[in-house]
């Protein structure tokens, strides 16, 4: 019998893997007769630069145990590694913050894509920051002697702008953790303020309930105050001068922020691609439906189906706000004992 040995061996530009050959023995008639592995399989490289290692920008080498990158011949002498093209780009991973914020362990420098926000971050030992030109930028805010927080904290200070109206502000509601990923993401719909009342516990959604009404713009306490008749203030008499821009009583706004005007968030809504929820969650603010709570019986409604946001401008006794639900958007007014969403602008 005639036999014929084919060997067929493949190389990679890769790590080294371990290999075996495979001798196929056929008779004259061409037809395999016997298949055996044979060899070694174990290969471990040539100790040198690859063949074409010594070209510019094509500089790793086995050295007999992995490979390695030969600095002296790197491209830019600065630099550790370097990746260089005028085709491709560099991806971090892509997480959403809610991700983000899960890392076990941030050290500092490291960086990602975080896909709510539409922006590269990297952590700076302290918190993520957003790099220049990204549409956003976190600050650090401070709040008024004295603030009270919910259980997510001081709300984070990160700016947007609305390049139609022109005006910046905080990217997310009073008490909220992250901005909003819908109309209904609960994370993102953040505390209920009695309209006047400073940070003082009583806009936590789960804060306890009185009937007791105040007579000063600081009750003292983190009640929130119950009045289900007229004049529907938590105050008495009520005092119309507690949210009036950056030097207000009880700004509960962070520093060089404030509640606004009924002119400047209507033009807000102006703007909106559709004027109603999912106009509000389209535009630069991504405004949720965050709900209100009941000036009768400090119960939460509409969560989920209704955004109220308060202005800084006044009806009579009431004040006015920003409404809207799945198919309309207005502005109205509204007792001052409700609990009602805030968006900070920038003064």
């Amino acid at each position: 019998m005639c036999a014929a040995i084919f060997m067929t061996v493949s190389m990679f530009a890769q790590a080294p893997q371990k290999m075996s050959y495979l001798a196929v023995i056929s008779n004259s008639s061409n037809a395999p007769a016997v298949s055996t592995p044979i060899g070694p399989t174990e290969a471990t490289g040539a100790t040198e630069l690859l063949s074409s290692g010594t070209a510019a920008e094509n500089t790793p080498y086995w050295n007999g145990t992995s490979w390695v990158i030969n600095n002296s011949n790197i491209h830019n002498n600065g630099a550790e590694v370097e990746l260089a093209s005028t085709t491709q780009g560099f991806l971090p991973p892509h997480m959403t913050t809610a991700q983000r914020d899960a890392i076990a362990s941030s050290v500092t420098g490291l960086t990602i894509y975080n896909t709510t926000v539409n922006c590269l971050q990297s952590w700076n030992g302290t918190l993520w920051d957003d790099y220049d030109g990204c549409g956003s930028t976190v600050l650090v805010a401070t709040y008024a002697a004295g603030s009270v927080f919910c259980a997510s904290g001081a709300t984070t200070l990160v700016e947007v702008t609305n390049s139609s109206t022109g005006k910046v502000w905080m990217d997310r509601n009073l008490g909220a953790s992250q901005v909003a990923t819908s109309s209904s993401d609960a994370s993102s719909y953040g505390d209920v303020y009695q309209w006047g009342r400073r940070s003082d516990g009583h806009q936590c959604r789960n804060s306890a309930i009185t009937s007791t009404l105040s007579s000063s713009d600081q009750p003292g306490h983190g009640d929130f105050i119950l009045m289900p008749s007229r004049p529907y203030d938590w105050r008495s008499p009520g005092n119309s001068n507690l949210w009036q821009g950056v030097n207000g009583v009880n700004n509960p706004c962070p520093s060089g922020y404030r509640l606004p005007t009924e002119t400047e968030i209507n033009a807000e809504r102006l703007s909106w691609s559709s004027i109603n929820a999912a106009g509000a969650f389209a535009s630069p603010l991504k405004l949720p439906m965050a709900g209100y709570r009941s000036h009768g019986n400090g119960s939460l409604d509409a969560v989920g189906s209704l955004g109220a946001y308060w202005s800084s401008t006044l009806e009579s006794t009431s004040s006015r706000y920003l409404h809207f639900n799945s198919s309309t958007a207005h502005m109205d007014y509204n007792a001052r004992a409700f609990g009602f969403s805030v968006r900070c602008l920038k003064d």
